[in-house]
């Protein structure tokens, strides 16, 4: 049909399996195995009927200033949007459109060529070495902005706070996203900088630290005039994404930082014991500062072990892409998820 022609068509992004079945073992999309902060809890149980019938606060305000003092900034530094992925999607409209390139690794968040396809925003990457490294050096020169993650994602390695600052530093003309939905699970993250590079975003989820995937919060800080531009953006676009709940049960999360640092050092804890698990059954992978692995095993196909574990009801990642086709992302579960994940590995290894 004639109307097809001017259809925009884009191959989306895949999102990770969500299966919902009795006994499984999800460690294929970087939940947080721990639940929220007590005080989220308590939150949903007194919101009222105003939280559905009026419009939310367009600039979340509560949330602003929460995470304004608990990360020593302004409110004016902050913006919030619907997940990190919503935050990441405004910042390319809002600051990918000088019509040259972006850069942004060749492993990475596969998100990012989706969005610059959808925004025709044209694009380059920049293979990461042998170790999975960030080469500064490809970073510098004319481009359109640079974003990427620290921890990456899926390596899950972190790069040097002296390795973001050599990308920023080399690239003051445009602006550089620093993408750290991982960061508080042993990386350094990239805040400090913003003294001195008026350039730079850095972009947090409350998805895997905060336990709170499902409640879809993300957040940018930058200097003042970076958010002011994201927000006229976002007003432009649709001033009401952030719900009332989201804003009332984020704020809770922010507070309560001893609850957030257990559980994370829950995870790094975990995280350190599957790297001893994970070697003593012949598997190999990059020294991981996410809630993740990226394994890969000295005999058995990632994709095989893939299959064989999805039988078993036990859900982990994998892609068929170059460099990446015989690894597996594997979320850090609880121990005990943990356990059966290791149990039926060292089983299906002896008979392999």
């Amino acid at each position: 049909m004639t109307w097809e022609k001017n259809v925009r068509r884009v191959v989306p992004y895949v999102a990770g399996e969500q299966p919902n079945k009795t006994g499984m073992v999800k460690l294929n999309t970087n939940e947080c195995p721990y639940p929220p902060a007590p005080g989220v809890k308590a939150i949903l149980q007194e919101l009222d009927r105003e939280a559905l019938r009026l419009y939310p606060d367009t600039d979340a305000v509560g949330l602003v200033e929460a995470l304004a003092d608990h990360y020593g900034l302004e409110p004016e530094q902050i913006f919030v949007g619907v997940g990190s992925d919503d935050v990441l999607a405004m910042s390319y409209l809002t600051f990918f459109h000088s019509g040259r390139p972006i850069l942004f690794p060749d492993v990475t968040y596969s998100f990012y060529d989706v969005w610059a396809k959808l925004f025709g925003i044209p694009y380059k990457t920049c293979a990461l070495d042998e170790n999975w490294h960030i080469r500064p050096k490809d970073y510098v020169g004319s481009n359109g902005g640079v974003i990427f993650p620290n921890p990456n994602a899926p390596t899950g390695l972190a790069e040097s706070l002296d390795t973001v600052e050599q990308i920023v530093g080399a690239n003051r003309d445009v602006v550089v996203i620093v993408d750290e939905a991982y960061v508080d699970f042993g990386a350094e993250s990239a805040l400090p900088l913003l003294k001195k590079y008026d350039n730079l975003l850095v972009v947090q989820t409350f998805s895997k630290s905060r336990a709170m995937a499902g409640v879809r919060i993300g957040f940018a800080m930058g200097s003042k005039k970076l958010i002011r531009f994201l927000k006229d953006v976002k007003f432009s676009f649709n001033s009401y994404t952030m719900n009332y709940p989201a804003q009332k049960l984020g704020v809770e999360a922010v507070k309560d930082d001893a609850y957030f640092r257990s559980i994370t050092q829950k995870v790094m804890d975990t995280r350190t014991r599957a790297k001893e698990e994970f070697r003593r059954l012949g598997f190999s992978f990059p020294d991981s500062m996410a809630n993740f692995l990226f394994v890969t095993h000295e005999r058995i196909p990632a994709a095989e072990l893939f299959t064989a574990l999805r039988k078993e009801n036990i859900y982990v990642r994998h892609w068929d892409k170059p460099r990446i086709d015989n690894y597996l992302r594997i979320t850090i579960g609880t121990d005990e998820e943990m356990d059966k994940l290791f149990t039926f590995l060292k089983k299906y290894l002896e008979s392999n």
